[in-house]
């Protein structure tokens, strides 16, 4: 039996529920491995396939058919493509919560067969523990992973500060916007100094200003420290923004990556001008030309 179920059956109520919460991240969160020095690819698909088998019914559905992918070290690739067509299995696959039917997933050079430890994952959803304050949010990966917990909090005050909430330590979830939020939220992800950054749709529910605020904090962030990320979105302007490499995939069923696109934008960036350059708007038609006719496709297999 693990950690989260022994609690669960020793303790009564409420608090059994937050401290085997707890237990259970404590479970499958660690910290990251070194990535090894030689390996080629911080992450890489080669002709997967994941199918699904719906219920009694016994009715397939392939999500992702035959797709190969590759992720060099320090490189920030989008992924971007119609609603529904398989990003985030992708993404799943990546972290090692699912599994391919056939092909491989590697991860600086191993297969990935269980919980990728040389990655981290930010969800779209809030993930943020509502009992905990923000420096304990930020630390429990840490301490979770039995680093001295007065090194975990003097290393989660840095990161405060380097995400800019120094002073907010002390606050909860509820008494901090979303933006606050998600920038504890991308603390408690950077924290654990992963090779690997996975990142499904992050900012997707912020507002307009909020969200080009927060993707200037992550590219000042990534341009300091330089890992890999793979990075989903539904906004394509975002991802020409952010990225070195932004990868359009087909509609689903049966998704795979159909074209790719360097971007040859100068860094260090600040989202809000880039975007206003010929460079970016030119980037922007060449992908969106792709795009535009697998979102068209995806739109009238909705409607089947």
């Amino acid at each position: 039996m693990n950690r989260s179920a022994l609690i669960q059956s020793a303790l009564p109520g409420a608090r059994a529920a937050r401290v085997a919460s707890d237990a259970r991240r404590a479970d499958a969160w660690q910290t990251p491995a070194t990535a090894p020095v030689s390996a080629s690819a911080a992450l890489s698909f080669e002709n997967v396939t994941c199918t699904f088998v719906h219920g009694a019914s016994k009715q397939r559905y392939t999500a992702v058919n035959d797709a190969t992918l590759s992720i060099a070290p320090g490189e920030f690739v989008s992924v971007v493509g119609p609603t529904g067509c398989g990003k985030s299995t992708l993404l799943n696959m990546a972290a090692g919560l699912l599994f391919p039917s056939s092909g491989k997933v590697l991860s600086f050079g191993r297969e990935v067969t269980g919980i990728n430890r040389h990655a981290t994952y930010l969800f779209q959803g809030e993930a943020l523990m509502p009992w905990r304050r923000a420096i304990d949010n930020i630390s429990a990966g840490l301490q979770f992973a039995n680093v001295n917990r007065a090194e975990a909090r003097e290393r989660a005050e840095l990161w405060l500060t380097r995400v800019g909430l120094a002073g907010h330590g002390h606050k909860f979830p509820h008494q901090m916007s979303g933006g606050m939020r998600k920038r504890v939220a991308l603390a408690q992800a950077l924290i654990l100094d992963p090779p690997l950054i996975l990142m499904d749709e992050p900012f997707s529910a912020l507002d307009i200003q909020t969200r080009q605020l927060m993707e200037s904090e992550l590219l000042a962030l990534w341009q300091a420290d330089r890992k890999s990320v793979l990075f989903i979105t539904h906004d394509l302007d975002e991802a020409i923004a952010l990225s070195d490499r932004v990868v359009v995939l087909s509609a689903g069923p049966g998704t795979r990556p159909i074209a790719e696109f360097p971007i040859d934008l100068p860094r260090p960036r600040e989202v809000s001008e880039i975007r206003n350059s010929e460079r970016f708007v030119a980037l922007h038609t060449q992908i969106w030309d792709v795009l535009r006719d697998e979102v068209l496709k995806g739109y009238e297999q909705s409607k089947r």
